[in-house]
């Protein structure tokens, strides 16, 4: 199967700049269509980008690291989406958030805030203060909206589902996931880098994409999480943190997809709570932990069915499913180096996902 236009495309992206280096993976019906990468990890290197390139995933974090431990929880009973925050976490239970449901955060309409620059004042603090910082932050952040009462994408709500995942499992977020899901999978290229923890030989070893020449950090981010929030807590968050390789992104997702279609999978993901995650509710609300195409000028184009999943990360990554036909497109990049500021990824996602599907 020929993918000339989106091979060109990929090519020209990179002379264009609207990225340095990037991965572009397709599959259907569970085999790969196309795998190929472009340009390099580093302008300052010059390093060619190579299948064996990680990247900072950003939001990806999201869908695939914090979603899925909650899956493997609910899995397990451990938890139940009916939940309420109060009941899970005590520190909610004489607020305003009491009532908010596990639903309710997994598909952002929690009525808490989008983001709040918390790193400003968890930098100045202690490393070891931070994390208690943050989680009074988080309790003490009032509503902006009702709950469950509208959508509004939130880096908080999965900040707090990050905290209820390491108290209900009593394993750190990258531990539980990494045991649970990840190694299981003999996925080895999906992991988070814990900034403050011993330097895990695996990982210095590893081909990291560039990201930010960081304002404050005063560096060029390189094997260390771009997200600010994300940073001062560690590297390791609800909400980003998760870096991978196209490959293992895809095979993770094929897991999934492998899960609700009858195919043979690994049984890490029981088919049932996984239709129950990526149903796409019928008032265009988002289905749990993952995103859906918008109904106008998606970045997943024009040509994708009706039932389709995904999600987007900040530093240029994302991926789509979908589900009718199954179709996977895996696309990483590193747009944010070396500023966040270079937005043309914008116009080129939809553009790179129509000749994609046209292909097909």
């Amino acid at each position: 199967m020929s993918f000339g236009s989106a091979d060109i495309l990929m090519q020209q992206a990179v002379k264009d700049r609207v990225f340095p280096g990037g991965a572009l993976l397709v599959s259907k019906q569970g085999r790969l269509q196309f795998f190929k990468t472009y340009g390099v990890t580093n302008n300052n290197s010059g390093r060619p980008l190579s299948p064996e390139t990680v990247f900072d995933l950003a939001s990806l974090t999201k869908p695939l690291a914090t979603t899925l431990a909650i899956m493997r929880l609910v899995q397990q009973r451990r938890l139940a989406l009916s939940d309420s925050l109060g009941a899970l976490l005590p520190s909610f239970a004489a607020t305003t958030k009491s009532a908010i449901t596990l639903e309710q955060l997994l598909n952002h309409t929690s009525g808490m805030p989008d983001h709040r620059e918390y790193f400003k004042q968890l930098r100045l603090l202690p490393t070891a203060a931070r994390i208690d910082a943050l989680q009074a932050f988080l309790v003490n952040e009032a509503l902006i909206n009702p709950i469950g009462q509208k959508t509004v994408y939130s880096d908080l709500g999965f900040m707090v589902l990050g905290w209820i995942i390491e108290a209900r499992s009593e394993m750190r977020l990258d531990r539980f996931v990494s045991a649970e899901i990840y190694q299981p999978l003999g996925l080895r290229g999906l992991f988070f880098i814990d900034l403050h923890g011993p330097t895990v030989p695996e990982q210095q070893e590893r081909l990291f994409a560039a990201t930010e020449e960081c304002p404050w950090r005063k560096r060029v981010l390189e094997g260390m999480v771009h997200d600010d929030n994300a940073y001062a807590m560690g590297g390791v968050a609800g909400h980003a943190g998760l870096f991978g390789t196209a490959a293992d992104v895809h095979a993770l997702v094929q897991e999934l997809l492998a899960s609700v279609s009858g195919w043979v999978h690994q049984g890490i993901f029981q088919p049932e709570v996984v239709q129950r995650f990526l149903a796409l509710p019928m008032d265009d609300r988002r289905p749990l932990g993952f995103d859906r195409p918008a109904l106008e000028n998606s970045s997943s184009g024009s040509y994708f069915s009706k039932r389709t999943v995904g999600h987007l990360g900040f530093t240029g990554t994302s991926f789509w499913v979908d589900l009718e036909r199954a179709i996977i497109v895996v696309l990483l990049t590193n747009r944010v180096h070396p500023s966040r500021n270079n937005e043309g990824i914008k116009t080129f996602r939809p553009e790179l996902h129509d000749a994609v599907m046209k292909n097909i």
